[in-house]
């Protein structure tokens, strides 16, 4: 056998590895919605494998980001075009953000689902009790002063800032900074191979996260129960998802980014549904890079800058959530905001989306900001709390989806490779 048929019949049988993990996945997720629905007391028994699963994906957050992020500076080669990219990079996350909000203020607008929803006995939550937030914190978190120190807490942020301007310095130094180059592209290369490692645990991690956290709110009674009370609300809040993301995303990808919308998301399956049930963009990010890269053909320039910075900063889905649940605790405790006070939210609510970290339930402490802004009741996040896993777990899938869509604009406007 030659060196080509070897390469070929490898690929061949990762492609058959794939599809049996895409196949266990949906099996995870339709299995795990069963048995936390009907049988929540065993679902919380089996909740350590998607610990596991989850912890697994964290372990390689940090050296991936690193990585990546220095490769994809160096691979850039001319320092010029780290600006040139980044810029269109902040430019297309801004502008997406900005549209998902501005459909949330609509629908909201429209549906109402706040009128007539009674208030009486809410407390401020206690996961934003004592909470405070400002752009200020969000800048001078930019700069750790200690990188160890934001490694261990998992602060993506300043780290992506510190690794483009080491990778940037790296270009500069000649034949040494082509020598640590070189070693951060063997670790690249090594956490993508351990990504593709973790993805064969992740049918079964992903079916425990779900069915332990269905069970933790009660099983499917409750949780119906819970639904049904919020029902516009939710309603609302899903409706803006899936027009974001169904409709203004694979627009753009399909003019922008020039691919096959239909292709791409079934090549970010795995991704997604990983989004879904693990509720964290950051978590995610390792299978996002792989099946951005490895499934949809873009470039591992546009993909080691875009997406980690996307997962940090790109937060659609989030930002929609943020306008519309502002908008329903002001129409659920009779409110009349005026059009100044909705145009606030809107730029309060994209902008707040930068700062959320990519991790379960952030949009709940960047809501103070949002809130404050118009100068409505803190209390009101406890109306829309029992539902929040939930939608969490929808918008943290829109939110990786913007950020697929994001790294195939990206590549298309600046790097022009060939496309699948």
């Amino acid at each position: 056998m030659d060196y080509n048929t070897a390469i070929m019949d490898s690929v061949s049988l990762q492609k058959k590895h794939q599809k049996y993990i895409m196949f266990g996945i949906l099996t995870g997720i339709i299995a795990g919605v069963f048995l936390g629905w009907y049988f929540p007391r065993y679902a919380l028994k089996i909740r350590f494998f998607g610990d596991l699963f989850l912890n697994s994906l964290r372990m390689i957050i940090i050296p991936l980001i690193v990585a990546s992020m220095i490769m994809g500076v160096a691979r850039l080669g001319d320092i010029r075009k780290i600006g040139k990219a980044g810029g269109k990079t902040i430019f297309y996350y801004m502008v997406t953000t900005g549209i998902a909000v501005l459909i949330g203020i609509i629908l909201v607008n429209i549906i109402q689902p706040g009128k007539g929803f009674t208030t009486a006995g809410m407390e401020i939550p206690d996961k934003i009790k004592g909470k405070t937030f400002s752009f200020i914190d969000v800048i001078l978190g930019f700069i750790p002063p200690n990188i160890f120190e934001a490694m261990a807490k998992g602060e993506v942020l300043p780290l992506i800032i510190v690794s483009l301007v080491f990778g940037g310095v790296l270009t500069t130094l000649g034949e040494s900074g082509k020598t640590v180059i070189s070693f951060f592209d063997g670790i690249n290369e090594a956490v993508m191979k351990m990504v593709m490692l973790i993805m064969y645990f992740a049918p079964i991690g992903i079916f425990s996260l779900i069915a332990a956290k269905l069970a933790s709110v009660g099983g499917g009674k409750e949780f119906t129960m819970e639904l049904m009370k919020l029902g516009k609300y939710s309603f609302t809040v899903i409706l803006g998802l899936l027009i974001h993301g169904g409709v203004v995303l694979v627009l753009i990808l399909f003019v922008a980014g020039k691919r096959d919308p239909w292709q791409y998301i079934k090549n970010m399956v795995e991704a997604l549904t990983t989004a879904f049930s693990t509720a964290s963009s950051s978590a995610t990010l390792p299978i996002t890079m792989e099946c951005v890269q490895e499934k949809n053909n873009v470039s591992p320039k546009a993909a080691s800058m875009v997406l980690p910075l996307g997962a940090t900063i790109n937060m659609d889905g989030t930002a929609l959530y943020e306008s519309v649940a502002a908008i329903f605790i002001a129409q659920a405790y009779g409110y009349d905001l005026t059009l100044s006070h909705q145009v606030i939210i809107f730029f309060t609510a994209t902008l707040a989306a930068v700062g959320a970290a990519g991790i379960p339930e952030a949009g709940l402490v960047t809501m103070v900001i949002v809130l404050q802004s118009v100068h409505l009741p803190l209390e009101g996040v406890a109306l829309i709390l029992s539902i929040d896993w939930f939608l969490d777990r929808c918008r943290t899938t829109v939110n990786v989806w913007g950020d697929a869509v994001g790294a195939a604009v990206i590549d298309q406007w600046e790097f022009k490779e060939v496309k699948i």
